[in-house]
């Protein structure tokens, strides 16, 4: 057995250890650092596809912020796991049936499956000599699709500002700071000066 098979078998075998266990764990901690597990065996099996780039964008965002961020919220939320999962009793029979359904419909798209003459030849996208996989997505997004790039990153944009704007609330009970009055203020009407006398207090 070479490296490589050695090397996929056992970031395969952690993937699908780390994504069981991220399901069946009793304890959510647990469950967020299984998968942490499960994020980078696959970031592993991606380098060695070839695909550094996707890899370090897998630990980056899903290790590195997605993940990180769900264990905060796991530790600091005060819930009654007994209770969901009590909840969760009552919805497993249609929960089950789903799965069943799910597993039959992959049967049959799997089972008619059928893959073109030309389909590797297409899928490949055209890279200059001696460039590496990171480089070679590189020139392909800010050079080919420069454009549709720029237009996905100011969707994203506007959904962020659209997502703020829709959940910022003003409170009338709060005091908040105001910038302009502040800059505005004529300094003879906010401070007085009082002239004290030796031996006298205010």
């Amino acid at each position: 057995m070479t490296a490589m098979a050695l090397a996929f078998y056992l970031f395969a075998i952690s993937a699908l250890v780390g994504g069981l266990f991220t399901v069946v764990s009793r304890n959510p901690v647990h469950s967020v650092l299984w998968l942490i597990l499960s994020f980078i065996s696959a970031a592993g099996l991606f380098v060695l596809l070839g695909a550094e780039f996707v890899a370090m964008l897998l630990v980056i965002v899903y290790v590195g912020a997605v993940a990180v961020l769900f264990l905060f919220v796991v530790m600091m939320l005060d819930v009654d796991f007994a209770e969901l999962k009590a909840e969760m009793a009552k919805y497993m029979p249609l929960a089950l049936l789903i799965g069943v359904i799910l597993l039959m419909q992959f049967g049959i798209a799997f089972g008619a499956w059928e893959t073109s003459a030309g389909a590797e030849a297409a899928a490949v996208a055209p890279t200059p000599a001696d460039t590496q996989n990171t480089a070679a997505l590189g020139l392909l997004l800010y050079d080919k699709y420069f454009l549709l790039f720029q237009l996905a990153g100011l969707i994203l944009l506007v959904a962020m500002i659209g997502a703020i704007v829709l959940t910022l609330r003003h409170r009338v009970d709060i005091k908040r700071q105001n910038v302009l009055h502040q800059m505005w203020r004529d300094p003879k009407k906010a401070m007085e000066l009082k002239d004290v006398k030796p031996g006298q207090g205010l």
